[in-house]
């Protein structure tokens, strides 16, 4: 995890939609995505029988399948002590130095994945 710091407005943006995704289901945790064009796609988790996705996963398929290219940032809201190694891994694969914020389920940042280093 890295030192907090104040977040720009367009990081506190995909921490509300990740929150507004959550409430509106009532899921356990809800995330949102921003692609290096600047759009969003927010997502809750995916718990179907043939299908189970963490929101970032689900949030990060859905700028993959709409043809994001890259990350600017990611964001999770949930009430969980960490964000789970899948779904960070999916955010690496497009992008291996966006940040990922987790925020607790009232939307305050609560820590940011550590990026890895370059060496």
């Amino acid at each position: 995890m890295t030192d907090l710091h104040p977040l720009d407005p367009e990081d506190e943006k995909i921490i509300t939609l990740a929150r507004s995704a959550r409430a509106r289901t009532g899921a356990a945790e809800g995330a949102a995505v921003r692609d290096t064009d600047g759009r969003t796609y927010a997502a809750t988790t995916v718990g179907l029988p043939s299908l189970r996705l963490t929101a970032l996963q689900a949030a990060v398929a859905a700028a993959v399948s709409s043809g994001a290219e890259g990350l600017e940032a990611a964001a999770v809201v949930t009430a969980a002590d960490a964000v789970d190694a899948g779904s960070v891994a999916a955010v690496r694969d497009l992008t291996a130095t966006a940040p990922v914020f987790r925020a607790d389920p009232s939307g305050a940042l609560v820590d940011t994945v550590a990026v890895p280093d370059a060496g």
